[in-house]
């Protein structure tokens, strides 16, 4: 867990160093003729890994901020060592428009931090509407499939209800027709026994 935390804040600090490097691209020491936009790119790129790290393993709103504040932090630690170190940094002359200069170069490679963070947070978010998207339709499939099983269960009640209430009609017409059976044979058995019992009263 500690370990987790140091790289969570190495990037940071890996950052404000880069920033502060930069400060010494102008003087002999890291004079590098033609190859000076080679380094400025090399030097912008790292910045902008720096924010990619930081946008993943901190967040875009608690590392925008540790962004901005390393960002100032190293800007008014730039200041200071330019004014005190102004003849090493050649700014003896004009050294408030130097400062500025200085200054805006951080803030240069900060911004470069920040769309860094800024190109990973498109991607997480683009990767987790994906897997939202992928999730939705997963779960509308299966709510067609279930739909189409409730239907198909609603059919087969259906068809169930219908027959037994044709079977139930069935049976209640066979027993309308039994009982009209019974009710006629008896009539014909109640006329036969009056017949019969005027013919044994005319004896």
């Amino acid at each position: 867990m500690e370990m987790e935390k140091i790289s969570h804040y190495a990037a940071p600090v890996l950052l404000a160093i880069f920033i502060f490097s930069s400060d010494f691209l102008q003087t002999d020491l890291f004079k590098f003729g033609e190859n000076d936009f080679a380094v400025w790119f090399v030097m912008s790129v790292l910045c902008f890994a720096s924010g990619w790290y930081i946008n993943k393993s901190i967040g875009w709103n608690f590392g925008g901020k540790v962004v901005f504040a390393t960002i100032i932090a190293v800007t008014i630690i730039s200041i200071f060592t330019i004014s005190f170190f102004n003849e090493y940094f050649g700014a003896s002359e004009l050294l408030s428009e130097n400062l500025i200069l200085f200054s805006l170069r951080n803030i240069m490679l900060g911004s470069m931090a920040f769309f860094g963070m800024a190109i990973e947070e498109i991607l997480t978010t683009k990767r987790d509407t994906d897997l939202t998207n992928e999730k939705i339709r997963v779960y509308e499939s299966i709510l067609q499939e279930s739909k189409k099983q409730s239907d198909l269960e609603l059919k087969t009640a259906q068809l169930k209800a219908k027959e037994i209430i044709f079977e139930a009609e069935s049976q209640a017409k066979n027993i309308i027709l039994q009982k009209e059976r019974i009710e006629r044979e008896l009539k014909e058995f109640i006329q036969t026994e009056k017949e019969l019992i005027k013919k044994y009263e005319q004896q």
